[in-house]
C-alpha cells in the first residue's frame, strides 16, 4: 500500500529539518506523489522555502503550518441551500465508475434529513440498465420518489419530468443522475447541452446547480475530468468520492488552483450516511497530518 501524503511528510521529517540539504526538493516530490500536480508543487515549494529561509522556520510544526497557510485558500468550499417554494435541480455530473450513482442517494439522504420536503431523484442515465435499477433501489429504502423512462430514452426527458413532479407539489429538489461515458467527448457534450438546457429551464431563477463527482483516487485524472466537464456545460461544485480509502488527495488543491472549482461534498465509505459537507480547513490538515 502506497504511503499517504501525511505519512511521508512524517517520514521525511524524521531526522531532517528545512535546513537539511535536498529537503525543500524531497518535500515537492512529495507533493507531486500526493496528486497536487508538479507546476503547482513546485511553486508552493518556491513560496515555502523563500518563506522559511526569511522567518527562520526550521521545525515541522511551523514548516507544516506555513504550508498550510499556501495551501488552504486553494481548497475552496460550496455551500447550496434548497430554496423553498422553489424547484431545485441539482445535476450529477462525472464519468462511469467515479460513485455517480450513489452520490446522488448519499445526497438526497442528506437533504431529507436537512428537512427538504419534496426530494425526486431522476435516473436520467439512461445508457446503463445498473444505473436506473440501482437508483431505484436506492429510491426504494430511502423513501425517495424516483423518475425513470424506459432505457434508451431521452436523459433530458427525465429530467423534465422530475421537474414537474417537484413544481406540481409547490417545489421542492430534483437530483439527477446522468450519463457518463467520456469516450466519446463531443456525443457526451452534446447531451449534457441539452439536459443542461432543460434544468435551466425547468428550475427557478438560481436554483439549477451542476454538481461533477471525481473519484479521489484518480489524482491527476480527476484535473482532467473537471476540465472537460467545466467546458463542456460549467461546473458548480464537486463532490469528492472514495476520500476513506485514497493515500493522496491532492487534486483537491490543483482544481481549485487551476480551474476555481469549490468542493461541495466528501464521501468517505459506501454507507448512505458516509458523506458530510466539504471543510476545506479539515481536509487540509488531514492531507498534512496535523
Amino acid at each position: 500500500m502506497k504511503l499517504s501524503f501525511a505519512e511521508k511528510i512524517k517520514s521525511l521529517f524524521s531526522g531532517r529539518s528545512a535546513e537539511s540539504e535536498g529537503f525543500f526538493d524531497d518535500l515537492a516530490d512529495a507533493l507531486v506523489e500526493g496528486d497536487v500536480g508538479a507546476k503547482i508543487a513546485m511553486e508552493l515549494i518556491d513560496s515555502l522555502e523563500d518563506a522559511c529561509r526569511k522567518e527562520k522556520i526550521f521545525g515541522q510544526e511551523e514548516i507544516l503550518k506555513k504550508l498550510k497557510g499556501f495551501l488552504l485558500p486553494l481548497a475552496k468550499e460550496a455551500r447550496f441551500q434548497v430554496q423553498e417554494g422553489k424547484t431545485n435541480i441539482w445535476m450529477l455530473l462525472g464519468v462511469n465508475g467515479v460513485g455517480k450513482t450513489t452520490s446522488a442517494a448519499k445526497i438526497a439522504l442528506l437533504q431529507k434529513n436537512a428537512g427538504v420536503q419534496n426530494l425526486v431523484l431522476s435516473a436520467s442515465d439512461t445508457f446503463r440498465a445498473a444505473a436506473v435499477s440501482q437508483l431505484e433501489a436506492h429510491g426504494e429504502r430511502l423513501g425517495i420518489r424516483v423518475v425513470a423512462h424506459q432505457m434508451g430514452s431521452d436523459p433530458a426527458a427525465v429530467v423534465y419530468d422530475a421537474a414537474e413532479a417537484v413544481r406540481s407539489k409547490g417545489g421542492g429538489l430534483v437530483i439527477a443522475d446522468t450519463a457518463g461515458r467520456l469516450h466519446n467527448k463531443e456525443n457526451l457534450v452534446r447531451e449534457l447541452e441539452k439536459i443542461d438546457r432543460v434544468c435551466a429551464q425547468k428550475a427557478d431563477e438560481g436554483c439549477c446547480k451542476k454538481i461533477l463527482v471525481l473519484d479521489a483516487t484518480t489524482g491527476q485524472n480527476a484535473l482532467r475530468q473537471a476540465e472537460v466537464f467545466n467546458e463542456a456545460v460549467g461546473v458548480d461544485a464537486i463532490v469528492l468520492t472514495k476520500c476513506d480509502s485514497s493515500a493522496k488527495g491532492g487534486a483537491v488543491f490543483s482544481i481549485g488552483k487551476e480551474l476555481g472549482l469549490p468542493v461541495a461534498f466528501v464521501c468517505t465509505g459506501e454507507d448512505y450516511g458516509d458523506i458530510e459537507l466539504f471543510d476545506a480547513q479539515k481536509y487540509t490538515d488531514v492531507f498534512l497530518g496535523m
